[in-house]
């Protein structure tokens, strides 16, 4: 197989392209669309090596990621969960036409601390993953997964449905997650993001301990977005809060500006 593995569902003219985070797979996201497919017609992306798209040719560089996503939907409102937020960034600057709005969950134009960037985590977290990883495959998803959860005030359900979905279907690619940490290391968009033309959201979780909410809101302020804060998220909030989460969005899908 070649291609990306997209599923479609859902019904209605707003089109919302989602994109999941480091290790996962697009069915992550199913209490957003449960609770999103009676209004939206979804596309939700398997990124490449991660779920039924394990053996996809297509690179996890942002910029030929991106490329290939727009070319397997149609124009759409992008959502970008964590690593997946990287890729919708890069496709609403590049492919302006084919991204009609931004929803940025828990995600940053940078992920790592450095050149005055306080708003993310130490490099050498990700790092320690990297290289953990061929000796402590599960071992080192594990402990991603309970970093993912930590802070949240459901942080026990929340882990439990994230090994869940890691674990149970299509585990990821060794070499793509370590090319997906090398991504979430070395990417920096800030510079492009007041570049942006269309209608954004940013919404963090307070608690979340991979993604400051600071990054989330410096980001949307260079860009006149929408910053939106969830008190008792970690960085999956759209498991435990997707009511909070779905607030956030509605003004994007219903009428494709915030």
């Amino acid at each position: 197989m070649s291609g990306l593995f997209i599923r479609t569902e859902g019904q209605g003219d707003r089109r919302l392209v989602l994109l999941h985070g480091w290790a996962m797979h697009g069915g992550v996201f199913a209490p957003l669309t449960d609770a999103l497919r009676e209004r939206c017609t979804l596309h939700v992306v398997d990124l490449p090596g991660h779920g039924r798209s394990r053996d996809a040719a297509v690179s996890l560089q942002p910029a030929e990621c991106a490329r290939a996503i727009a070319a397997q939907t149609p124009p759409a409102v992008w959502l970008g969960w964590s690593l997946g937020g990287l890729y919708a960034l890069q496709a609403a600057l590049d492919f302006p036409e084919q991204v009609q709005g931004l929803a940025m969950l828990c995600a940053s134009p940078r992920f790592v601390r450095g050149d005055g960037w306080l708003h993310a985590v130490s490099p050498e977290i990700l790092q320690d993953f990297g290289r953990d990883l061929e000796t402590d495959y599960e071992g080192t998803l594990e402990r991603f997964l309970a970093l993912e959860a930590l802070g949240s005030d459901c942080a026990q359900a929340d882990l439990r449905r994230l090994r869940a979905d890691t674990f149970s279907n299509h585990p990821p690619d060794v070499r793509a997650l370590c090319e997906g940490l090398e991504v979430l290391e070395r990417t920096d968009l800030r510079a492009r993001v007041p570049q942006l033309t269309q209608s954004s959201v940013w919404i963090a979780g307070r608690r979340d301990r991979l993604v400051p909410w600071q990054a989330m809101q410096w980001s949307a302020d260079r860009c006149g977005g929408t910053f939106t804060c969830i008190a008792g998220g970690g960085h999956a909030p759209f498991l435990g809060h997707t009511v909070e989460v779905m607030a956030a969005l509605r003004p994007l899908l219903e009428t494709g500006s915030a």
